[in-house]
């Protein structure tokens, strides 16, 4: 496929720092096998935490729901094998403390639950669904993992006209989404259709970024005849971001304050596709997703098929162990993930990744005086000034802070990552923001 010779779209500001890619990005999705315990926390999803429907010395099966959705914005949980329920409490959470956690001892048979429906997209309404997405427990499989049925329901006075599919994958050395759609093409496509069909639109969009000629080529090719557009994007991160990702391909700006159905645009997940697909068809709930295991701190970097609350040790362990001593554990990419801090804490519904790092290949520098040349502001995707920000931030100045649009950043990582006096601008616009909306939420 000729790239060069494609309109690659794509968005003003961003960089592109070395993806490291190439460790797992030929690697086929491999099954994880089961592990001793699964660790099934409450809290994995955008929204109110779900709500534990069994007890202690309950037998379950593969796709038993465990926790109902406490609230529009929230969604059940699931059973990912089948097995005993040995334990209900705190358990280490990605989020850096223990919180509330279903632990399951599998039985081994692995058997799905027999109450567990299939259905005919085609024999059911948009509304009946957006019902299955919800019963399935759905979120964005991105990362952000927001309720897919809320995204699904906007107001009234909101018109959609088009709908997104993000298989972008900006982050560094993530290539999860990358395989899923060489290998799940199919249910990605159903997915697409039974989401169209959702929001009652003809148009979809899927974003790939020109590093994967390779889903570009087979995504284009097997979504022509379901009037499916790809479009090839210039490689820069953080492209995948949703306001970025829409300015990219529609040429919409979405306003601050705002989200994407202000303009008439959903976005959803590859990924996130795929799971539907499996939810309606084979009504199949959220139990599993594709994890890529990689940096030079493993030993065989792999993209695994893994049950939501297997530990990470357990991942690096089919990965062939470490490769030295582990410096840094990240859940996610290295531009926006999750320190983690043992690999103890379970893969959820949003770890698309873990990423380990030795000492040696983590430089550190120390912090000298910002020398005012504007790269942050250059390569900002929001278009913000990330230093005044920051500079109020250390002055514990929060109005000054928000009234520069504190609240607008992405924590997307941009501005740390160029700034040569490598100042923790991020750190402080985040600290800045968890000021303001402190401050908001006491008036």
């Amino acid at each position: 496929m000729n790239l060069k010779a494609m309109n690659l779209k794509t968005f003003k500001g961003g960089l592109h720092p070395p993806d490291g890619k190439e460790f797992s990005a030929s690697k086929a999705i491999e099954i994880c096998p089961l592990p001793e315990e699964i660790i099934i926390p409450l809290a994995q999803h955008i929204g109110a935490p779900a709500e534990i429907c069994v007890e202690v010395g309950a037998k379950v099966k593969k796709g038993t729901l465990i926790a109902s959705a406490r609230g529009f914005v929230s969604a059940p949980i699931h059973a990912s094998t089948s097995g005993e329920v040995i334990a209900i409490e705190p358990r280490l959470h990605p989020m850096g403390k223990a919180l509330p956690a279903i632990v399951i001892k599998p039985d081994g048979e692995d058997c799905w639950d027999e109450n567990l429906k299939a259905a005919n997209p085609d024999d059911l309404s948009g509304d009946e669904l957006k019902a299955c997405i919800l019963a399935a427990g759905i979120v964005g499989m991105g990362g952000a993992t927001f309720p897919t049925h809320v995204k699904l329901s906007p107001p009234a006075d909101k018109q959609i006209d088009t709908l997104i599919l993000n298989g972008v994958e900006c982050e560094p050395y993530l290539t999860a989404d990358h395989r899923m759609m060489l290998e799940a093409t199919e249910q990605i496509l159903d997915g697409i259709d039974i989401l169209r069909k959702v929001l009652g639109i003809e148009r979809a969009v899927i974003g790939i970024e020109a590093n994967k000629p390779d889903a570009i080529e087979k995504m284009t090719k097997e979504a022509a005849a379901r009037n499916i557009e790809v479009q090839a994007l210039e490689v820069k991160y953080p492209q995948g971001a949703e306001k970025q990702l829409i300015d990219a391909i529609t040429g919409r700006q979405v306003p601050s304050g705002t989200l994407p159905m202000e303009v008439g645009v959903v976005v959803q997940n590859v990924g996130t596709a795929a799971a539907i697909s499996d939810a309606v068809r084979l009504g199949r709930p959220l139990i599993e997703r594709v994890v890529t295991i990689t940096g030079p701190g493993i030993k065989v970097p792999k993209n695994l098929l893994v049950r939501i609350g297997t530990p990470l040790q357990f991942l690096v362990d089919q990965c062939e162990g470490l490769n030295g001593e582990p410096a840094k554990i990240i859940m996610g990419g290295p531009m926006m993930g999750q320190t983690q801090l043992s690999l103890e804490t379970p893969a959820i519904r949003g770890t698309s990744g873990l990423l380990i790092f030795r000492k040696e290949d983590l430089p550190r520098y120390e912090a000298g005086p910002c020398i005012r040349c504007g790269r942050c502001i250059g390569a900002c995707p929001i278009h913000l000034q990330p230093t005044a920000i920051a500079a109020y931030a250390r002055l514990d100045l929060f109005d000054e802070a928000e009234e520069y649009h504190a609240l607008d950043c992405i924590e997307c990582g941009c501005c740390t990552y160029t700034c040569p006096a490598t100042l923790p601008l991020v750190q402080s616009i985040r600290y800045a923001k968890a000021a303001i909306l402190a401050k908001k939420r006491t008036i």
